[in-house]
């Protein structure tokens, strides 16, 4: 018994046609989810290419202390600035703009409880993008090796996830602020471990704020000397110096390490829940990480 096929080809050419209409239908769907994807990403892409830009101009124009203006194209910011540089720069700016390319050459003054008054010049020491610059040209620190410099940079910057520069301008940082205070530099950067752990836009619930967890509201005339009010409170280098005169004021009213750790912590009783143990471990690593002798104990 046979069957016979009997398959016209009308209907192969009708299927034929179904399956090219479905190709031609979901190659068209394709095509549109594509196009829709393009026209999104390439509406998209310029804003947030600007906001990125503007985000990092006003990243890099806060912790740049020496001034800044504005630009066409958002914040640029500007080289350090002297008093010299800056009179001859500014000579076509309003008075307001004059006053934000400055700010003061006060800043020891005013963190020693003194009221500054009077005209704005920089800080070289307390130019961020400066130390960064000479961190990666590893410029050398007063009495500590080139070896031991590295070392301790090294510790910091694997220890507490931050870039190697940014390690290096705090370790030189600290190193000169804390020897103008008399004041060993590796117990600064131990409080800074225990504090913020490398953080500069730290903030507890109480509202201490940036590297040394400074209780900005009740320290707020400290941070006048840097032209931006308790703002400054994160600048990286600010934020060191306000905390270590803090510190060497304990320091001096408590007269021991303890005492001036317990002072800086704010324990008002016998304990200090810790802190002062915690911080001493920690100088006692880094000590031995780079090997720079605990300068007092």
């Amino acid at each position: 018994m046979s069957v016979k096929l009997n398959i016209s080809m009308p209907s192969i050419t009708r299927s034929l046609f179904v399956l090219l209409g479905s190709l031609v239908q979901l190659s068209a769907l394709y095509i549109g989810i594509a196009l829709l994807v393009t026209a999104g990403v390439a509406l998209a892409l310029p804003p947030a290419r600007d906001q990125v830009h503007h985000l990092y101009g006003t990243l890099t124009a806060s912790l740049q202390t020496e001034g800044y203006r504005l630009s066409a194209d958002g914040v640029t910011v500007l080289s350090p600035l002297s008093k010299k540089n800056t009179d001859e720069s500014s000579s076509g700016l309003s008075i307001m703009q004059r006053d934000e390319l400055t700010w003061s050459d006060k800043a020891n003054e005013v963190v020693a409880d003194e009221v500054v008054k009077g005209e704005r010049v920089a800080v070289p020491h307390l130019n961020f993008t400066q130390a960064l610059v000479e961190s990666e040209e590893e410029s050398s620190i007063p009495g500590v090796s080139r070896a031991q410099a590295k070392a301790l940079r090294n510790y910091l910057a694997r220890k507490y996830k931050i870039a190697n520069s940014v390690a290096g301008a705090i370790v030189s940082t600290v190193f000169t602020v804390g020897r103008e205070k008399d004041l060993d530099p590796q117990l600064l950067l131990a409080v800074i471990a225990i504090e913020s752990r490398y953080n500069p836009y730290a903030e507890s619930h109480v509202g201490a704020q940036g590297l040394m967890q400074v209780m900005t509201r009740v320290h707020k005339e400290k941070f006048e000397a840097f032209g931006e009010g308790p703002l400054a409170a994160i600048h990286p280098l600010a934020n060191i110096q306000v905390g270590t005169q803090i510190l060497a004021n304990c320091l001096e009213r408590r007269g021991s390490i303890d005492g001036a750790l317990a002072c800086y912590v704010g324990a008002t009783g016998p304990g200090d829940g810790g802190y002062g143990a915690k911080v001493k471990a920690e100088w006692r690593r880094i000590a031995l990480a780079s090997g720079i002798p605990i300068e007092s104990d």
